[in-house]
């Protein structure tokens, strides 16, 4: 039977039941590690020296006994060892002076994995005064919540201290479990610190974000991650420093690049190095740049499938083929890429962007943007990178007007805020029976009976002018013959009666549609 931890063997067995094999009593098994423990007695009678019954690790035994990877270790603890956030933490910015004065209220961290998030709630709490619960949104549940919420209700009004909530990952709650936290953040029982990695304006309730100071924190440069990775390698009590590391300049300066502004990923990446490389003849450790790249393996790039990255990513796609920078646009389709993005969404986005900002300046780009829509869906990635990399780059070098989108947006602006138009007489269906009694489709001019395949006529019943061409490319030559049909509808202006006026030439036919 193992034994279970309780009052009497205190939190070190807690530790041992995490460590021990399944099925073994960690009591026993602690007592077979005989290099690691020093047993004050028989197995389960308390050491009057220690709670437990197990005498003081000697530094080394405790490193040994560490199952928590680098990046934890190394976690730091006062905000003189927090790398980065220097928009939000400089001395004399807002949320700086609230630490130091610990008169912090509701803050919602948000940015990208490995910023500092929770490490900045922790050191928070180490700086203040009030009682710090810690809920993770993954793992609590609302009658969790709920007792943390009581607690601190009943530790204010006896006590007059108050709570300082971390909720990690809290955009994993619910709208109705966000709800819960309302009364509590307004009246003060808790002040509530929330990381997430999304958008909380997004994702989290609108009320309990207008309670709150948002603040966004971004990747960490290279610089910061160079200065995490010296300090884990120098670090005997909690980093690497115990171990004769010969880590190359460039190797760091590698792991801090393809990190990408991940602090977390750095750290865990030269641990990685310096656990799986054997030392030299003289018992040093060397790491290399090919012993990095080997360690980081493939770059992870920061992009979720619904949230900021996603939408940020594509946004920059599509103003860099407006801007017509072919290099910007294939830096982020290539992101679009690496990260799995859907081929399909990409494919669409370029046919919207072909017609919205190339249109009828280069009326090949929709073709184009089209074709390759068609082929990423028969082919998928990864040759569909190909065809949708030809189609982006064409409507990136390609002449550009939006006079289309203007053109269709301000005639249906003018149909919500303006009168509605009849359809004129002549332009109406005058196939059925009845409809030359109405006079429907009578005195209609047929324009391939007119030289040039033109004629002017009134086609609307009212002054209305919704498209202006621009000169760019395809669209000049547009412009030019618009001007003359314009010219000529000026010149032959429509009946007064509503009927067009007689034409200069003779129809030799006159279909009613």
């Amino acid at each position: 039977m193992r034994h279970r931890p309780n009052q009497t063997t205190g939190p070190s067995l807690s530790l041992l039941w995490s460590l021990s094999p399944r099925g073994a009593c960690p009591y026993c098994w602690a007592v077979s590690q005989s290099n690691l423990f020093e047993l004050g007695g028989a197995a389960g009678v308390p050491n009057p020296a220690t709670p437990d019954g197990l005498r003081p690790l000697p530094v080394d035994a405790e490193r040994s006994m560490s199952v928590a990877p680098l990046a934890s270790r190394m976690r730091p603890r006062t905000l003189d060892e927090y790398a980065g956030q220097r928009h939000l933490l400089a001395p004399g910015l807002l949320l700086r002076r609230a630490i130091d004065a610990d008169r912090i209220q509701s803050l919602i961290f948000f940015g990208p994995p490995g910023t500092g998030k929770t490490t900045l709630a922790q050191i928070i709490a180490a700086r203040s005064k009030s009682r710090f619960e810690k809920l993770n949104a993954v793992e609590s549940n609302l009658a969790e919540m709920r007792r943390v919420l009581q607690g601190a209700n009943h530790r204010l009004r006896n006590t007059g201290e108050s709570t300082l909530l971390f909720i990690d990952e809290i955009h994993r709650f619910n709208r109705a479990q966000q709800d819960v936290l309302l009364p509590d953040v307004e009246s003060g029982a808790v002040k509530l610190i929330g990381a997430t990695t999304h958008n909380p304006f997004f994702f989290i309730n609108s009320p309990l974000v207008s309670r709150s100071q948002v603040f966004e924190l971004k990747p960490l440069d290279e610089a910061d991650l160079l200065e995490l990775l010296r300090r884990a390698l120098g670090d005997a009590e909690r980093g690497l420093g115990h171990l004769r590391i010969a880590a190359e300049p460039e190797a760091l300066a590698h792991l801090a690049r393809v990190s990408d502004g991940d602090a977390r990923k750095a750290l865990n990446s030269i641990e990685i190095a310096a656990m799986t490389t054997p030392p030299g003849s003289d018992g040093v450790i060397r790491i290399d740049r090919s012993v990095a790249e080997e360690c980081i393996q493939r770059k992870a790039v920061v992009y979720d499938g619904d949230g900021d990255a996603h939408y940020d990513t594509i946004s920059a796609f599509i103003k860099s083929m407006r801007g017509s920078d072919p290099d910007a646009t294939l830096y982020w389709l290539a992101k679009m890429i690496h990260a799995g993005e859907d081929p399909r969404f990409i494919a669409r986005r370029i046919m919207i962007h072909a017609a919205e900002d190339v249109g009828l300046a280069d009326p090949m780009a929709l073709v184009l943007a089209t074709a390759a829509c068609q082929a990423a869906e028969v082919i998928g990635w990864p040759e569909a990178r190909i065809p949708i990399a030809e189609a982006a780059l064409y409507i990136a070098t390609a002449n550009k007007s939006n006079s289309v989108v203007k053109a269709i947006d301000a005639a249906l602006e003018d149909i919500r805020s303006g009168r509605t138009l009849a359809v004129p007489n002549h332009l109406r269906d005058g196939h059925y029976a009845g409809s030359k009694a109405l006079g429907h489709g009578e005195g209609y001019r047929y324009a391939h009976d007119f030289p040039g395949h033109h004629v002017a006529q009134d086609y609307l019943g009212a002054a209305r002018r919704f498209y202006e061409p621009s000169t760019q490319g395809h669209e000049r030559k547009i412009s030019e013959r618009l001007d003359l049909w314009r010219k000529a509808a000026a010149e032959n202006g429509p009946h007064p009666s509503g009927l067009p006026s007689t034409p200069k030439t003779s129809p030799k036919t006159s279909p009613t549609s």
